[in-house]
């Protein structure tokens, strides 16, 4: 953990974003995309890397330009997911006329040849065990527009939390604060008291601190060095930040 300002002091509800926080892909659709992209001659320094990385998690932040892809694109999966591409290899410091030749082909590579699995980092179900035996109330809160809990008993997690919330069910995305007074409705607490963990600076973060909740950022690859919240590179670490028991 990157800060020591962590604590338990007046805690009562820990929140956690789903995907890219509890659930991951492997391998992940954005990482894939840079291997794609190379065999057809797209390459970048790690940096450039790290600014399309950046880029993404800002455009499914509810940003301006996702809103209006959606709004245009809404009824044709294939097309949106062809435009993101190419608004991401843009991001990737492609020249945006090759971006929008490449993108339908990477796009239909992808499709074809892709095949990821949701994961769980082994830490997870043991960190989450011990928080609920330690008596908070666990949620998890993300920008899925339909309820998940079926998605959250498939990774062998359900039976850990109090309770979920998708931004479809009260028609407000992160990084928007009315999703997270929801959440905290919901857990019968108050933003003061509840710690919201999330791997989207400009969605989970920011939106957290706006809504007077204690934001922890979870993010091993650094991809945010900027961000002013305690930054753990796994939920492991969140246990022993808060110094919790290993087991009961």
């Amino acid at each position: 953990m990157t800060d020591d300002n962590l604590s338990l002091d007046g805690i009562r509800a820990i929140l956690f974003d789903l995907d890219g926080t509890l659930r991951h892909s492997r391998p992940a659709y954005s990482r894939a995309l840079f291997d794609f992209a190379a065999r057809m001659g797209v390459t970048g320094s790690d940096e450039q890397r790290r600014r399309a990385l950046r880029w993404m998690y800002y455009y499914f932040a509810d940003s301006p330009e996702i809103g209006q892809d959606f709004q245009a694109l809404k009824d044709d999966h294939d097309l949106f997911m062809t435009n993101y591409l190419r608004r991401y290899l843009i991001a990737y410091d492609c020249p945006p006329e090759k971006a929008a030749d490449l993108a339908p082909e990477i796009f239909h590579r992808m499709s074809e040849e892709l095949q990821s699995m949701d994961w769980v980092d082994p830490d997870t179900p043991e960190t989450l065990r011990v928080l609920k035996q330690s008596g908070f109330t666990l949620g998890v809160v993300s920008n899925r527009r339909e309820p998940f809990h079926d998605a959250l008993e498939e990774l062998g997690l359900g039976s850990y939390f109090d309770f979920t919330l998708a931004a479809g069910e009260v028609n407000s995305w992160k990084p928007d604060v009315l999703i997270f007074q929801h959440a905290v409705q919901r857990a019968g607490s108050r933003p003061a008291c509840t710690l919201y963990v999330g791997d989207n600076y400009f969605a989970d973060i920011v939106g957290a601190q706006r809504a007077g909740l204690k934001p922890v950022l979870l993010d091993p690859e650094r991809i945010f060095p900027e961000a002013e919240c305690p930054v753990i590179c796994s939920l492991g670490e969140l246990r022993a930040g808060l110094h919790l028991p290993e087991s009961f």
